[in-house]
């Protein structure tokens, strides 16, 4: 029962997603029915196929149309490797799972992959009706109808400046003048205190000074560093978006996933493969090593015969010699 339930939600979210990518090979479909959804997505038929090529394609540049064209031609199963294939440099199945890839595979594998397989599709970020397209903004943003506000901005014809600018600009200048030592006077102390309180950051923060950290060393504290600024940035458009651009546009504002555990699967990737790098480097020098030591045993004399040292080869050649003559003397 649990299962099933489970199968309902998947299939729902699954069908959203590609909704949401705008996928054109359910353009039109408007399913309702769980059922339905199961049918399409989970039972093996051309249309499954064409939807999984097209999320493909979506992921991988390379997976083009012309691509898949080709080794439709070829035959399904070269279609059905390709595919597979991606979904192994994915890390989200084996190059055999052939029936994952047809639509034989238990409903629930099916969906579960697909799901996984749709979140690394850009647009699939966010669910249908709720999805922020950046292109489809940038063009509404910039169309023809609204090139005209840009100009008001660019050049305003009102007064931009706030109520109490102007009445500072409008005062007396023995009024401003005095106005301006006050305000100097307050902002004084306060810029001191901002400096002193930025030198005792800088002097508890290793990743700010420049002698702590060498040059291309990977620093976790930089990418905190960078990942705050890239968000602070992302908030103070979406500020700038509420309050100026609100009026000329009827789309909602991106928002910003609190998901950051792919940072942690990247480091652990990094890790790893850094680990692996190590593990080369040493069998690769144990290799050298060995081949010198191989070399030196056949080139190095090191064996003494009649009070001669003699190399591995000299002393296997004349074994042999000495074998010969007393085979030959025998048989004589």
């Amino acid at each position: 029962m649990a299962g099933a339930l489970k199968e309902k939600q998947l299939v729902r979210h699954v069908y959203a997603a590609l909704q949401a990518a705008s996928c054109p090979l359910v353009e039109g479909l408007y399913l309702q029915e769980t059922d339905s959804m199961l049918q399409l997505l989970c039972a093996p038929s051309q249309h499954r196929t064409d939807i999984l090529a097209w999320i493909c394609s979506s992921v991988n540049p390379n997976f083009t149309n012309s691509k898949v064209m080709s080794m439709r031609s070829k035959g399904p199963d070269v279609l059905t490797g390709e595919m597979a294939v991606i979904g192994q440099e994915l890390m989200l199945c084996r190059a055999d799972d052939l029936d994952l890839i047809r639509g034989d595979a238990t409903p629930l594998w099916q969906l579960q992959f697909l799901k996984q397989l749709l979140s690394l599709v850009p647009a699939c970020k966010k669910p249908a009706g709720h999805r922020v397209d950046q292109e489809t903004l940038l063009n509404e943003l910039y169309a023809a109808e609204n090139l005209p506000h840009f100009t008001q901005m660019l050049n305003p014809t009102l007064d931009p400046w706030p109520a109490h600018i102007k009445a500072l600009c409008n005062g007396s200048k023995s009024s401003s003048y005095k106005s301006s030592r006050e305000v100097a006077a307050d902002v004084a102390p306060l810029l001191e205190l901002a400096q002193s309180t930025l030198q005792k950051l800088q002097s508890e923060c290793e990743f700010l000074s420049k002698e702590a950290q060498s040059p291309g060393v990977f620093s976790p504290s930089s990418l905190r560093v960078a990942a705050s600024d890239l968000q602070l940035l992302m908030t103070t458009f979406s500020h700038v978006f509420e309050t100026d651009l609100r009026a000329y546009c009827s789309r909602d504002p991106p928002s910003f996933s609190t998901e950051t555990d792919v940072f942690e699967r990247i480091h652990q990737l990094l890790l790893t493969f850094i680990m692996q790098l190590e593990m080369l480097k040493e069998i690769s020098e144990a290799s050298v090593s060995m081949t010198e030591e191989v070399n030196q045993l056949h080139t190095q004399p090191s064996y003494r015969s009649r009070g001669e040292k003699r190399n591995l080869q000299d002393q296997l050649e004349e074994l042999t010699r000495r074998i010969g003559d007393f085979f030959s003397l025998f048989h004589s």
